[in-house]
Order: C-alpha cells, then sequence, then structure tokens
C-alpha cells in the first residue's frame, strides 16, 4: 500500500444509496421504501421531518476518513440533486468541494443508473490520472464489484465505505480495505442498535466460558475446521446482515483461520502480531478491531485468550493458536 502522506486519492460517492441505506438502518429495514411517497410529497411534514433529521448522513465524516489515505485529487457524489432528501446536502457538498452529478430522475431510481455513470468515470479517471493512487468507493452494491476489482488490476487501492447490514459481501471482499460508515470518527451508531450490541456482547462472553472447556477437549486441527467451516456458512446470504452470525463469534473464527493459515507458511510457532492482522484484513477488508471497541490489536488478542496466545517482549507483539489439548 502507498504511503498515505503520499496518496493521491479519488472518491465516489453513490449517494441515493447511502443516505437510503442509512434512512434504514436508523429507522429500520425497508423503511425508505415505505416513507418515499411521503418524503416526496412533503418533506417538511412533522413526522417525516423528524425522521429525516434523526438519518442524516455526515458527509463530512466519509470526507475525513477518505483524506486519512492521502491528497483528495477529486470527489464525485451521484444522485438526483432535485430530490428533497438529497436537495438538503448540496451546500455542505459544495462547502466540500465535492462535485454534484446530477442524476435526472428518470435515470436515478432506475436499476444501475448511479452505478453505471461512477464507474465510468472511475475508470476513465485512473487512465486519465496516472498518479492516482488510492479509489474510494461510497456504496453498498455488489454491482461495484466488477468496478473494485477492475481499480485493483489497474495498480489502485481501493477503499471501501458502506452501511453495515446494507452492504454486500462481496463488495466487501473485493476492496483492499472497507470501513463500515457507523465506524467512521463521529459517527453515532443508532440508538436502537445499542442496547442489542451490548446484549450481542454479553451473549458471546458467556458463550466463550461455556466453550472453552469444550474446546479444551478438541485437537487444534478440530478447532480450526470449526472455524473455516462457520466461514463458509457465514459468506452464503451474507448481503442479509439481520440474518448474519454474531459478529464477535465472526471475528473470533477470523483470528483463528489467519493464525492458522500464516503458522502453514511459518512453523516457527510464534508470528508478529502485524503480520496476523494483516492476514486478517486480507480475509477480510471490513475488520477493524477499534470498531469492535479496542483500542489497539493487542488488546483485541488479549481478549480471545481462548484460542490465541500472546506475547510482548519490547516492541515486538508476537502471536500464536494456542494449543487446545493442553
Amino acid at each position: 500500500m502507498p504511503e498515505p502522506q503520499n496518496g493521491r486519492v479519488a472518491v465516489y460517492l453513490d449517494f441515493d444509496n447511502i443516505v437510503l441505506s442509512w434512512y434504514d438502518r436508523v429507522h429500520g429495514r425497508n423503511s425508505f421504501g415505505r416513507d418515499r411517497q411521503r418524503i416526496a410529497d412533503d418533506p417538511t411534514e412533522a413526522e417525516i421531518a423528524a425522521r429525516l433529521q434523526a438519518a442524516v448522513v455526515d458527509v463530512g465524516a466519509i470526507i475525513d476518513y477518505a483524506s486519512s489515505f492521502g491528497t483528495l485529487v477529486l470527489t464525485r457524489a451521484y444522485a438526483d440533486w432535485s430530490a428533497p432528501v438529497n436537495a438538503e446536502y448540496r451546500s455542505q457538498l459544495v462547502a466540500r468541494a465535492v462535485d454534484l452529478v446530477q442524476l435526472f430522475p428518470a435515470a436515478a431510481y432506475a436499476k444501475n443508473g448511479a452505478d453505471i455513470r461512477l464507474a465510468v468515470d472511475a475508470v476513465e479517471d485512473m487512465f486519465r490520472l496516472d498518479d492516482l493512487t488510492h479509489v474510494v468507493i461510497v456504496a453498498g452494491d455488489s454491482d461495484y464489484v466488477p468496478l473494485a476489482q477492475r481499480c485493483k488490476r489497474l495498480g489502485r487501492y481501493v477503499v471501501g465505505i458502506g452501511v453495515a447490514g446494507s452492504t454486500a459481501k462481496a463488495l466487501t471482499a473485493a476492496c483492499d480495505e472497507f470501513a463500515t460508515y457507523d465506524s467512521l470518527p463521529g459517527v453515532e451508531a443508532p440508538e436502537r442498535e445499542q442496547p442489542s450490541r451490548r446484549q450481542r456482547r454479553g451473549r458471546a462472553a458467556s458463550s466463550g466460558n461455556d466453550e472453552k472447556g469444550s474446546a479444551a477437549a478438541k485437537p487444534v486441527t478440530e478447532v480450526v475446521a470449526d472455524a473455516f467451516e462457520g466461514s463458509g456458512t457465514a459468506s452464503e446470504g451474507a448481503d442479509d446482515a439481520e440474518e448474519a452470525e454474531d459478529p464477535d463469534i465472526a471475528v473470533t473464527g477470523l483470528l483463528i483461520r489467519a493464525l492458522w493459515l500464516s503458522q502453514e507458511k511459518d512453523d516457527s510457532g510464534w508470528l508478529y502480531s502485524s503480520a496476523v492482522k494483516q492476514q486478517m484484513r486480507r480475509m477480510d477488508p471490513s475488520f477493524n478491531e477499534k470498531a469492535l471497541g479496542f483500542r489497539s490489536f493487542s488488546d483485541f488478542l488479549k481478549s480471545r485468550s481462548d484460542v490465541a496466545e500472546l506475547e510482548e517482549s519490547g516492541h515486538e507483539r508476537l502471536v500464536r493458536l494456542k494449543d487446545q489439548t493442553s
């Protein structure tokens, strides 16, 4: 990956996608579809105005995150800017030097309307701007997978940003790095999601204690086999995040698989934690320990002490798969 300070970044926002997805994230699945006509008829209606305000997208958080990869060479947002749900963002987008690409109503809500225009522009920009190092795609549609793959083949580092629960797993995998909008600095998770997160964490902690004893009776090969089997199941239907597996369990399986694969290549036992993290990011570009509530990757490893051993000596952090038979 090019050094961030030397990066030259192009940002492409499928604005309808991110606004509609965040609305559904805040108010529940298919909420925008149910409210679309009321929003079009009178967006100032008290109830509708309150719902729109509760689901406002922090565009600045997205642009600031993109700028962490280097200098923003261009930033484009694609939408029907005459639509009330998008029009209120025009001033703040212009203030952040974002080019507003107009999609006329006939095409804006047609399938693949923004996708095709965005993809054509991105490919053209890559050939026109030889020094472009990063491409940031703000969307969640699996239709962008070919674009992400083409960007990578042309030597660009691809960063994806999408709303949790509305992002295709295939798009996440096609990027070099992926961040959920929910996890960006300054973005607050919907209040309705917070209790369930605490409940999930509590369930994960209790199940971890219950499984620790049973795992001790298993050889490490069986533990790893279980993790690989789980990964295959999780990828099926992953576009439907409401039915996805518990994220705490999924990330533990990801760690086990990364350790196993790394140790297959290096049988010395101990591995540099940075190399393990890199392997995890290759397998799942959306992995981010800070989004899971940990200050560092070492803290994340310590929380998984039932499957991984961590050794800290000086500036080095070494980790290996814990022998479940001991």
